[in-house]
């Protein structure tokens, strides 16, 4: 089994302290729930005492049914979105005219976000499409009710204040009937800036990774040794037949590629540590090493070959300490790209 392990004093009390730091706090349960399962996450908000969570989609939106609030969903309604579900307490995120005014149609009333394009360009009006969706809401082409504008922020490009304050401005040019401004990836003295500047406004922060995965400390993953071979150079092993490159073991142990295992989202390498570090890599796997997330004795081992679906087969010299089938051993995981097997709070 691959497990989460969560310290529940110290991860709660992470997030009573986020829910007091970040008035207006929207959590963000989206994907697979940052590791813990969006239900989870659902029933964990209402626990929470919030009034409004955020999903990625509108499929998502069902696994988000066991919360008693409102369902905000980040990706932007379209007119051939057949998944969208139109109830009472989902909010719509709507970034251009023409899916406004097809969405007034769609449904009664519906509840929308207008998203404000940011430097990130993923989705959003520009200052010229929020003030013909102002006029439109006020004229005949209306028929929704607006529940706020959102900002989607890049991450890691500095300062956001300069950015944020044209956009307010771009917000009160279009007269629009809201003075709701959702935002994400504001650092904290950002928002408290922001809502300093902006005092007639309310600014509602939309937190996921910092919220759910903020202290780390509180979490570990464990994956189960599954058996342990004692192997001589030049044995043969695996689905690939290679061969052993001397004396130790081949310990297969519990996570493979469904569970995550060995799938590596892209990334910037913008540092030069960074770069050497993907050259390294590369010339491991040049060589028939690639170096896995599993630690065992202290160090992180290799794979003996690429993960299996959901297994992996690694490589211990003799020498180090092996662990017993049944033992659990450390993994590193990417928490927004695992699978766990079942998570304990403890």
């Amino acid at each position: 089994m691959i497990t989460l392990y969560v310290d529940r004093q110290r991860w709660e009390g992470h997030l009573q302290h986020h829910l007091a730091t970040h008035p207006g706090l929207v959590p963000v349960a989206k994907g697979n729930g940052y590791g813990f399962g969006i239900e989870a996450l659902a029933a964990k908000a209402n626990e929470l005492g919030v009034d409004t969570i955020a999903v990625g989609t509108y499929d998502e939106v069902v696994k988000a049914d066991g919360f008693h609030g409102d369902v905000l969903v980040l990706t932007p309604w379209r007119p051939f979105e057949l998944r969208a579900t139109y109830d009472e307490r989902v909010v719509h995120t709507v970034g251009r005219i023409e899916d406004l005014r097809d969405l007034a149609v769609k449904a009664e009333r519906p509840r929308v976000v207008l998203e404000r394009m940011t430097s990130m360009r993923r989705h959003g009006f520009s200052a010229r499409g929020l003030r013909e969706a102002g006029e439109a809401i006020g004229g005949d082409d209306g028929g929704v009710r607006v529940d706020g504008v959102a900002f989607h922020l890049p991450m890691g490009h500095g300062s956001h204040l300069t950015e944020v304050d044209r956009m307010m401005t771009d917000v009160i040019a279009a007269e629009l009937p809201t003075k709701r401004v959702y935002v994400s990836h504001l650092t904290d003295n950002e928002l408290a800036m922001v809502r300093a500047t902006w005092r007639d406004y309310e600014i509602r922060p939309r937190i996921g990774t910092n919220l759910w995965l903020g202290d780390r400390a509180a979490l570990s993953v464990k994956a189960t040794v599954l058996d342990v071979h004692e192997v001589e150079r030049g044995d043969v092993f695996g689905y690939r037949g290679r061969s052993a490159p001397k004396h130790g073991y081949v310990v297969i142990v519990s996570g493979g590629t469904s569970h995550g295992i060995g799938l590596e989202a892209p990334n910037s390498n913008t540092s030069l540590k960074d770069r050497a570090a993907t050259v390294a890599r590369g010339g491991l796997d040049a060589a028939g090493f690639v170096r896995s997330p599993f630690t065992i004795d202290g160090k992180q081992r290799l794979f003996a070959e690429p993960p299996h679906m959901q297994a992996s087969m690694l490589f211990v010299p003799a020498g180090a300490h092996v662990p017993e089938v049944g033992d659990e051993i450390d993994v590193r995981v990417r928490f927004t790209a695992t699978s766990f097997d079942r998570t304990i709070l403890r």
